[in-house]
């Protein structure tokens, strides 16, 4: 057995995955399989498989992409609540025609973060993430761009997938309209690595505590 092969609890290990075993075909259900091209719905499959692997590198790609993020969609969770939303990106955690349970597995937005810290304490983090992730969030935004549908969502499926992780614009109720949509799309490529990618990577890399891997 490696030294890192005990590194994360077996029951940590089938609890993920049954997690990822039921929001899967519940997401493809209500959904739709272009639900699993935001950013935090691939690292959560990624993740799935990083711990299974106990892959450092996967756990660090998916903190580079997600961890800002995710900060950002409970923020606006919380403002939507008080009815101060920004880009209406948490609307549907709202929406009363979205069935409870779907919303409910939706809360993964609030531990994934502490869950990927704690990932990357246990294993450490790896500089290779940043490398990793890079092509994996511009290859989402591509498919999201050129074959899913812009906002705002259809009355009738207020579920749809739209405007995945910003292609269109940074208000989940219409596309910006400001400049060409091509050339909003190829600012956003070099903004999310630029501005979140690698200042994660940056600050992640710093961290003694994620320097090297824990018993």
């Amino acid at each position: 057995m490696t030294p890192t092969a005990s590194r994360l609890p077996l029951a940590f290990k089938l609890a993920y995955t049954a997690f990822v075993a039921v929001l899967v075909p519940t997401y493809w259900h209500h959904y739709g399989p272009g639900n699993f091209l935001y950013f935090c719905d691939l690292a959560l499959l990624i993740t799935g498989v990083a711990i299974w692997l106990e892959s450092a590198v996967l756990v660090s790609a998916c903190a580079v992409g997600i961890l800002v993020p995710q900060v950002l969609w409970m923020l606006e969770f919380l403002l939507t609540g008080l009815g101060w939303p920004i880009t209406g990106m948490t609307a549907y955690m709202y929406e009363p025609s979205i069935p409870w349970f779907t919303r409910f597995l939706s809360f993964f937005h609030f531990w994934q973060p502490p869950v990927l810290v704690w990932l990357l304490w246990r294993l450490g983090y790896d500089r290779r993430g940043l490398a990793v992730w890079w092509p994996i969030g511009w290859a989402a935004m591509t498919v999201s761009y050129l074959w899913l549908p812009p906002p705002p969502a259809p009355p009738d499926q207020p579920g749809l997938p739209v405007n995945v992780n910003f292609v269109f614009g940074l208000d989940g109720q219409g596309s910006q309209t400001w400049m060409p949509p091509h050339l909003y799309f190829c600012l956003l490529l070099v903004a999310l690595p630029a501005l979140l990618w690698w200042p994660s990577h940056w600050l992640l890399s710093r961290l003694p505590a994620l320097k090297r891997p824990h018993p």
